[in-house]
């Protein structure tokens, strides 16, 4: 048996029966012709046609190789063409909720602060771990309405619902705003019955929200969000004045902070980074979206926190995303709000005001500001701009927009 045949049978289990029919039956021809001419002691062929079939051989299974990869690539590609489709729901709506849920605040139970929520009540607004989800369904759905972040199918309504409450920071700075001191919430590992205690106070009862919060909302055997739980519960904080309550935790008023653009960020990739802006002021975390491969980015987006009596100032963090690593710190610096606040307080009802400068933050040699940070009133609205230059890290500027909004506003 010729070199070609032992090749071939080794080969034979993964070849379709159409190559086999082109490259076995001739060979198996050629070798009982070979074989007859042995025992009729004929002359034998000469070695050259052995070799050169064999060659003929192996660039056939070549070429078959490549055909075979060739369609195996164009069968992944029209899967991949396909998933758009999937789970009959756009691409672009399922991105928004993954893009939500990479949130940093969202990648922890809102409820006991549990790693990477696989679960999310949609008319609250909240992302939440197994454990919690059970009591979550048992509330019922008139209070919490509780989905699969990857199993189940969702509403454009029910992902706009989420995206407007903003995540599970914004989510707590509501619902768990009057927490008494020294009352601690569950953690991961906590019994069913501390889960459910406490999770019944914070969204059934309401008892850690602020009294001319409270919302009544009775059973109706219904599960859409018309409007959901939490976007009642925003609109009213933002509607409401604060009192003084000792122990807890009240509001001033709320900050926007408007993430203009990067200029001349560091380098943490091979040759660019993925830069995004995380900002934190006291238990509430916010972040811009992750700009892709750009040292310069643009981000025009604006960021709410809301700001308590005893407030420090906003923390900004900017981080290169990675998928498979830990992200990279690119620089951090400090927003001192106080300028801001103690100007938009001095003069009121900014409304009433022409367009013109009532303040300023300086300069100096412990911030990192690059130029004095001017306040100004804009049509109304008391607004401040600011030009920091990335502390702890070789390079890198951001360019942000201060506005400040009273609790009436």
């Amino acid at each position: 048996m010729t070199l070609s045949n032992l090749i071939l049978l080794c080969s034979l289990p993964q070849l379709s029966p159409s190559f086999i029919s082109i490259s076995f039956f001739p060979s198996l021809c050629l070798w009982v012709s070979f074989s007859s001419d042995q025992s009729c002691r004929r002359p034998k062929l000469p070695a050259i046609f052995f070799k050169c079939y064999l060659y003929i051989y192996l660039i056939s299974f070549f070429f078959f190789c490549l055909l075979s990869f060739g369609w195996m690539i164009v069968g992944v590609n029209s899967t991949m063409n396909h998933r758009p489709s999937e789970l009959g729901r756009p691409t672009s709506t399922k991105r928004k909720l993954r893009d939500l849920l990479l949130q940093r605040d969202n990648r922890a139970c809102a409820d006991c602060g549990a790693p990477d929520p696989k679960w999310a009540s949609a008319n609250i607004g909240v992302f939440i771990c197994l454990k919690c989800c059970g009591v979550h369904r048992s509330l019922g759905t008139h209070i919490s309405k509780v989905l699969s972040v990857t199993l189940d199918e969702w509403s454009d309504e029910e992902i706009d619902s989420m995206i407007e409450v903003g995540g599970n920071s914004a989510a707590n700075s509501i619902y768990e705003a009057y927490i008494p001191e020294g009352f601690s919430k569950p953690k991961p590992d906590a019994s069913h019955e501390e889960r459910m205690k406490f999770i019944r106070a914070k969204y059934e009862l309401q008892e850690f929200l602020k009294p001319s919060l409270r919302i009544v909302s009775m059973p109706n055997g219904k599960s859409s969000l018309q409007p959901s739980f939490s976007r009642k519960l925003m609109d009213t904080f933002r509607s409401s004045s604060t009192q003084k309550t000792e122990g807890m935790i009240e509001f001033i008023g709320l900050v926007k902070v408007k993430v203009v653009k990067g200029t001349n960020l560091a380098v943490r990739d091979m040759l660019s980074s993925d830069p995004y802006v995380v900002l934190t002021l006291g238990h509430q975390t916010v972040q811009t979206a992750v700009v892709k491969s750009n040292l310069n980015p643009v981000w025009n987006e604006d960021l709410m926190l809301s700001v308590p009596q005893r407030y420090g100032p906003i923390k900004l963090s900017v981080f290169d995303h990675d998928t498979f690593s830990a992200d990279d710190i690119m620089g951090e610096a400090e927003i001192d709000i106080q300028p801001l606040i103690t100007s938009a307080t001095a003069f009121g009802d900014a409304g009433m005001f022409a367009n013109m400068q009532i303040g300023k933050w300086l300069k100096s040699h412990d911030n990192a500001l690059i130029e004095d940070s001017i306040i100004n009133i804009v049509d109304g609205k008391v607004k401040q701009e600011v030009m920091l230059k990335l502390q702890n890290v070789e390079s890198g500027e951001l360019e942000l927009e201060l506005e400040w909004l009273v609790l009436d506003q």
